[in-house]
């Protein structure tokens, strides 16, 4: 299992949000950079990046963090905020993003997201972010009237390389991931699955490390980890544990641009 972690990105700062709420954001570097580097001196092997101002502009607006992120590390990223369009999707993965994430696109233009996966194999993920059981989009302000399992269905044949599904109302308050809802969507669809929102302490490391939690790719954390409640290389050795399960496969260096 991948150990992803989050750097979201609001006015060129690196914050954390709770419940994807743009007014209660804490600021926990200046520098996204800098941040970045860290991670990677820690032993991650990828990152998570989120424009949350490009969310809900539905366009890139922290492109000067992310390139400088992308000059700074050589471990890859996947990047997901405000790519509605292939221009803008093909633009990231010339600079090095070695995964785009299409959330609100997916909704509304899912024959953007199967185009997109069959110009870019492995390439190209789908968010699907939770609200009250129905798929949020426009950086989780709106909701829409499809489930998670049914949006994560459209793509079973698309060729997409993962769905990162996160539970809106768990992101940011330290209450544990939903790993009933998660495990559910890996189960009912045949893409890998990244769960997001609420990883919260060293527990929900070694829930994660269970056997029956093998048939997800990965997980992210965000706050956890900037407040130091999960200790990276502790949490990287208790995952690397597990053995193969169904993050096999994915790339562990960046992709080419």
């Amino acid at each position: 299992m991948i150990l992803f972690p989050a750097i979201d990105l609001k006015e060129g700062r690196c914050v954390r949000l709770v419940q994807g709420d743009m007014g209660r954001a804490t600021v926990f570097n200046d520098d996204p950079a800098d941040q970045a580097a860290t991670f990677e001196r820690q032993g991650f092997e990828w990152l998570h990046i989120v424009d949350l101002d490009g969310a809900f502009a539905g366009r890139p607006v922290n492109g000067g963090a992310v390139d400088d992120i992308l000059a700074r590390v050589r471990i890859p990223l996947q990047l997901g905020g405000g790519i509605r369009d292939m221009r803008t999707l093909e633009g990231w993965l010339a600079k090095g993003v070695a995964r785009v994430i299409i959330g609100t696109a997916a909704v509304r233009d899912p024959d953007f997201v199967r185009e997109a996966a069959r110009l870019h194999p492995d390439r190209i993920a789908v968010g699907i972010d939770a609200k009250e059981g129905r798929v949020a989009v426009d950086g989780w302000a709106q909701s829409s009237t499809l489930t998670a399992e049914e949006l994560g269905r459209r793509f079973e044949d698309a060729g997409v390389a993962a769905i990162v599904y996160t539970d809106i109302s768990r992101d940011g308050v330290l209450t544990g991931l939903n790993i009933p809802a998660t495990l559910g969507l890996a189960e009912a669809v045949g893409i890998p699955v990244i769960a997001s929102g609420g990883l919260a302490s060293m527990a929900d490391i070694e829930r994660l490390a269970r056997p029956d939690c093998r048939g997800l790719a990965g997980a992210i954390t965000g706050r956890a980890l900037y407040d130091g409640r999960i200790d990276p290389a502790g949490a990287l050795a208790a995952l690397r544990r597990r053995g193969p399960d169904a993050s096999d496969g994915f790339p562990a260096a960046r992709a080419a641009g």
